[in-house]
């Protein structure tokens, strides 16, 4: 059978259908296979590595920190996972996604390293990434683990920053059913005497205790940095830095103050490396965008997209739907994936949802809109046809669903776009825009 090495008119999209064909998993945890192969490629980074793990806000305070570094004028690159439109999307240089010939370039040294190594999807991607940004002479990198943190092939990099956002429940199949457990697979991304910035107000006891056991230098937010503000402007404060006068960062949500200070902690405990004045905070946090986390498009009726997926991350969008002010009206536009926890994500959303459509997920891990809108009337207890009761409709797919919200909604009313990344995508494909979209 011919190799695709072979093929040198081999485009992105065949890689990635071929990438899909190579391992029996799409998951399988473990760093000895990608370990060997990083080995082969002999990847080296001068650039300042920053690691970022968490249930919930790892997106977030990469994009703020690759933000203001490169306000700051540093160069950096930027690896994030999964996409919502494309793969492009994953890596970033300099602010800019990828390009497809950069890209296979890599695919290509990956392939023709590994030789009978086998690897998933996201191993064999991550390599490439990394391989990009080892030959993009870069200044700083930074790193969103896919899952977890102990066994993610990200964590093959010793950090030399760390940061750890948020521990909750979510893919307990891989990581185990308690944050005890969670908290100690995200803290394996910790190193011995390098900084370790945990942002989640209440962590569980075994990231401390990690952090002790191999001695990294541990920084929790409330005791080594912290933030205060009021509705003009916000100021954050270190070990021994204080930033005052800052405007609010332009993604939207109650959580992003903790993000944005966990963002800045981690430039604090690496200032001799690369410091960041005043002006680069400001202007970074006011240009940092992130597609489908609490993004409100232009326009009415107003759209709301998040990619909440897990009851964290759910509380988050209810509150933040809860500071938006009165609209008449809110309808959803839901779909998930069969292995997250669908009744604690509902539960959460609640009687704020005047009406559900619930969309059809592709995949082994989808979910029929049958299935989700049983779901959505059983945890409600919705009682079909009685007065006051919202209505909940399935749907074929996203984009019949998003279709039949808008039909739905008035120009003062909103409609939720949430449940998955997929979901979000759908719905930025049905309007006809790009992930890149700033709200």
């Amino acid at each position: 059978m011919p190799s695709i090495l072979d093929d040198a008119q081999a485009t992105l999209t065949q890689w990635l259908s071929y990438l899909e064909s190579i391992h029996a998993k799409p998951i399988d945890m473990g760093l000895e296979r990608v370990k060997e192969v990083a080995k082969r490629l002999d990847l080296h980074f001068d650039a300042v590595i920053f690691t970022v793990a968490g249930t919930n806000g790892k997106g977030s305070t990469c994009t703020m920190l690759e933000a203001i570094l490169q306000s700051a004028g540093y160069r950096v690159g930027l690896y994030t996972s999964p996409h919502l439109m494309v793969f492009n999307e994953r890596a970033r240089v300099d602010g800019e996604y990828a390009t497809d010939a950069q890209l296979i370039e890599h695919f290509r040294k990956v392939e023709g390293a590994r030789g009978d190594v086998s690897l998933t999807y996201f191993e064999f991607t991550t390599l490439a990434i990394l391989s990009l940004f080892a030959a993009s002479r870069l200044d700083a990198v930074v790193l969103e683990v896919g899952l977890g943190g102990r066994l993610d092939a990200v964590n093959i990099l010793d950090t030399d920053c760390a940061i750890l956002t948020s521990v909750d429940i979510d893919h307990t199949e891989w990581l185990g059913d308690t944050r005890e457990v969670i908290g100690w697979e995200k803290a394996h991304i910790f190193r011995k005497d390098k900084p370790a910035i945990c942002s989640d107000p209440m962590p569980p006891e075994s990231v401390a205790r990690y952090a002790e056991e191999i001695g990294a230098d541990l920084w929790q937010f409330g005791r080594d940095f912290n933030y205060s503000g009021d509705r003009q402007q916000w100021g954050y404060g270190g070990r021994s830095q204080r930033r005052r006068a800052l405007a609010y960062p332009a993604l939207r949500g109650a959580n992003q103050l903790l993000n944005a200070s966990a963002a800045l902690a981690a430039l604090e405990a690496v200032q001799e490396r690369l410091p960041v004045p005043q002006q680069a905070v400001r202007v970074g946090l006011s240009q940092a965008s992130l597609p489908g986390r609490f993004q409100i498009l232009p326009g009415q009726p107003a759209v709301i997209l998040d990619v909440a997926h897990n009851p964290h991350a759910a509380a988050v969008l209810a509150q933040n739907l809860d500071n938006m002010g009165y609209h008449p009206y809110t309808y959803a536009v839901l779909g998930m994936l069969s292995d997250k926890d669908r009744e604690a994500v509902i539960r959460t959303m609640g009687r704020r949802i005047d009406g559900w459509y619930c969309a059809t997920l592709q995949g082994p891990r989808g979910t029929t809109g049958e299935e989700l809108a049983a779901k959505v009337r059983q945890t409600l207890e919705i009682q079909e046809g009685k007065e006051g009761e919202p209505a909940v409709h399935a749907c074929q797919d996203v984009r019949t669903a998003f279709a039949a919200a808008r039909e739905a909604a008035q120009d003062n009313d909103r409609i939720v776009v949430f449940g998955s990344f997929l979901t979000v995508a759908g719905a930025l494909e049905a309007l006809g825009r790009t992930a890149g979209v700033r709200a």
